[in-house]
């Protein structure tokens, strides 16, 4: 929930990974805040972002944001740039292509145009100054954050971090992919149900977001984004099969089991619902340091995932199955 604010003139807006999970919420967030600012929005098929065409302040372009020359183009008349780009599967490579080399080459992009406006959207976990001496992020996803952030940091570039924690809403594929999983088996078999999470609503990362495009003062702070509640994978599973009226038993993986499911998955058609790296990843607590601000010191006060997920879930699984006994029943 976002408390009332003045919007501050923003102006032309570079948003990479616009047409993602985060992006869409993001440019609507940001139409609605100044319907004067201009969003480029790059992707690699049209197609993906075609719902989006709907807001007027949309430039939806093709281009390859992993090529140099593209990228200094799309920089180019830019007031700030908004790096959502990321992935959660992938070989070490991946990661650091993504992860790594784009926020490289953004810095450079960003530096040649005299863009200096940054927000990059980083993760909870990752390797900190703050950590104790000799901790290393355990995962190539944290590692690749890790160096990602410091890229960017060393680039002198007008910096914010915004570091969630999982991000959840209408769309996502993270409470919709859980209570998928329990409409169609009977038990769950679940790696990592220890592993904790403060979960994040997506409308309140996009309004973090906005702010920090909005506040100079929020140049050079990292924020961390969190939700209010600390929560087990385990209570997020039952939680997300509940709302959606298919709770089904768990039945919780000791180490060995968890890593060969993992190791199965990583070759499901599709891409991985759970890899090795995941579960690497889920070592280390997705929750809120205490060392860093959070969503309310910009003014935005946390909202549960109690308060939003009920509402999608039972909307997208238990309206289908009501409708299709009130068939049966006039059929009847």
């Amino acid at each position: 929930m976002t408390t009332p604010n003045t919007p501050a003139a923003i102006g032309r807006i570079l948003i990479l990974g616009g047409t993602g999970f985060v992006g869409r919420t993001l440019c609507e967030k940001l139409a609605e805040a100044d319907p004067a600012t201009r969003l480029v929005v790059p992707t690699r098929r049209l197609k993906h972002g075609a719902a989006m065409r709907v807001l007027p302040t949309i430039d939806l372009q093709q281009a390859d944001v992993h090529d140099d020359a593209t990228l200094q183009r799309l920089v180019a008349g830019c007031s700030a740039v908004v790096n959502l780009v990321a992935i959660l599967h992938g070989s070490a490579a991946a990661f650091e292509h993504v992860h790594v080399a784009l926020p490289r080459r953004l810095a450079a992009a960003c530096l040649n145009a005299g863009v200096r406006r940054v927000v990059q959207v980083s993760a909870l976990g990752i390797a900190t100054s703050n950590a104790p001496p000799g901790q290393t992020a355990p995962s190539d996803y944290l590692r690749s954050k890790t160096q990602g952030e410091a890229v960017l940091r060393d680039s002198g570039l007008a910096l914010t971090l915004l570091r969630p924690s999982v991000i959840f809403g209408a769309e996502d594929r993270f409470t919709n992919l859980f209570a998928e999983l329990q409409q169609v088996a009977p038990v769950i078999p679940l790696a990592g149900s220890n592993a904790r999470f403060q979960p994040v609503w997506v409308d309140d990362v996009a309004a973090a977001i906005v702010r920090c495009l909005q506040d100079p003062a929020t140049v050079g702070v990292t924020y961390e984004c969190t939700g209010p509640d600390e929560m087990t994978l385990s209570q997020i599973v039952r939680y997300a099969g509940r709302w959606a009226g298919c709770e089904r038993p768990q039945i919780a993986l000791p180490g060995w089991a968890a890593t060969l499911q993992a190791r199965t998955m990583e070759w499901l058609p599709g891409g991985p619902l759970m890899s090795r790296d995941n579960l690497r990843s889920m070592q280390v607590p997705n929750v809120a340091s205490g060392l860093l601000p959070g969503l309310p010191a910009l003014g935005i006060e946390p909202t549960a995932m109690a308060a939003v997920a009920p509402g999608y879930l039972q909307a997208r699984f238990q309206r289908p199955l009501l409708d299709r006994w009130r068939a049966r029943a006039h059929r009847g």
